[in-house]
């Protein structure tokens, strides 16, 4: 843990600096070395109840979901966001089988919580995530794999201003 502990130090004074929110993905005893500002937790980790004893109120605790009913168990957790997907496929990482725009537009228009969709989304399908509902999405493979991800980012910035999201 040396390695990634030492980064996300550097990458905690950075946030703060920023004022920027600091999230640990899955490792809820690295988020509390570093004092993160909340861990997001996938279906198999920790039990969020668990997690929240141990962060407290004032973190942020995110669950991904890939279903109706693993979204409303996040909701009535206490889940402060929700991730949606993968909304298409990815190799980003073993995410599971796509759960297509239908389940983000169920998200979008049942439940109160902010949430992320996620999951193979691309320059190319960007508005139909938006369209469906998204008012933030997560692009990886897309921008860490552009030749100039400083352009990449300008473009999709560009692009979210045009399409509402």
């Amino acid at each position: 843990m040396g390695y990634k502990y030492q980064q996300c130090l550097l990458l905690r004074e950075l946030t703060r600096q920023a004022q920027a929110t600091f999230m640990i993905n899955d490792d809820v005893a690295l988020a509390q070395l570093v004092d993160a500002d909340g861990v997001h937790l996938g279906q198999d980790d920790l039990p969020m109840a668990q997690v929240r004893e141990l962060l407290g109120p004032e973190k942020f605790i995110g669950v991904s979901t890939h279903s109706p009913r693993q979204a409303k168990e996040a909701v009535a957790g206490g889940a402060d966001y929700i991730g949606v997907g993968p909304i298409f496929h990815t190799t980003t990482k073993d995410a599971g089988a796509p759960v297509g725009l239908e389940y983000l537009e169920y998200v979008a228009t049942k439940l109160a919580i902010p949430f992320v969709a996620i999951g193979g989304i691309t320059e190319d399908n960007l508005k139909q995530v938006v369209a469906s509902g998204a008012g933030c999405a997560c692009l990886i493979s897309d921008l860490l794999g552009a030749d100039n991800m400083q352009a990449k980012l300008r473009t999709l910035q560009t692009q979210m201003k045009k399409i509402g999201g």
